[in-house]
């Protein structure tokens, strides 16, 4: 039981660790010399790197944030039997990764809004739902012209996809859990979409 425990413990550790590399505001210091913390919204996400460097690099902190996101959930279902701890390891890994990148220990506890994190962890949990959740985000931001607007509905709509097909309970409660804390973390955003000064992704 102890090992389990410290197993579990290892997991939550390992993933918010790497949870917390802050891609965005590592690429735009070493490209700029500016602190990706001081622009825009102050997020260290792939939209605001978009503000600083461009559609290029918007790309491709969407895509690191994403791996971020889906290796410590891998890792965890490699290297722990599930059956050891009723398949809380992947669950606990998603949820430490997600709090690390918009709660880094490098970056004094500030970081982005883990939708490109908690996208990457749900395609980790179940590839098919996460796929989904990917083209409706997309697909919403490319309508809207709003990043939030697209990131809000994916991450809602989530624990329902993750429920019709037939997920674990504990992957359903982790996307409807996951869907709270980052729609949290869009409230200014959700502010300014009901001012109408939201800005919108050119």
């Amino acid at each position: 039981m102890l090992i389990k425990f410290i197993e579990l413990m290892l997991t939550c550790v390992i993933a918010y660790l790497i949870g917390s590399v802050p891609t965005g505001y590592i690429i735009v210091k070493s490209k700029t010399g500016q602190d990706i913390r001081t622009i825009g919204s102050g997020s260290t996400g792939a939209t605001n790197v978009k503000r600083v460097l461009g559609k290029k690099w918007f790309f491709i902190v969407l895509l690191l944030d994403a791996f971020k996101g889906a290796l410590p959930v891998i890792l965890a279902n490699l290297f722990i039997h599930a059956g050891a701890n009723l398949g809380l390891a992947p669950v606990i890994a998603a949820v430490s990764v997600i709090i690390g990148h918009s709660k880094s220990i490098f970056l004094g506890f500030k970081g982005g809004k883990s939708v490109a994190s908690g996208v990457g962890t749900i395609l980790a949990l179940n590839w098919i739902a996460g796929l989904i959740i990917a083209v409706i985000w997309g697909t919403i931001t490319y309508t809207t012209k709003y990043v939030s607007v697209g990131s809000i509905i994916a991450l809602f709509v989530s624990p329902f996809l993750m429920y019709f097909m037939g997920a674990p309970i504990a992957y359903v409660c982790y996307c409807a859990i996951g869907a709270v804390y980052i729609i949290y973390l869009h409230r200014e955003n959700i502010g300014r979409l009901i001012k109408g000064n939201e800005n919108k992704v050119r």
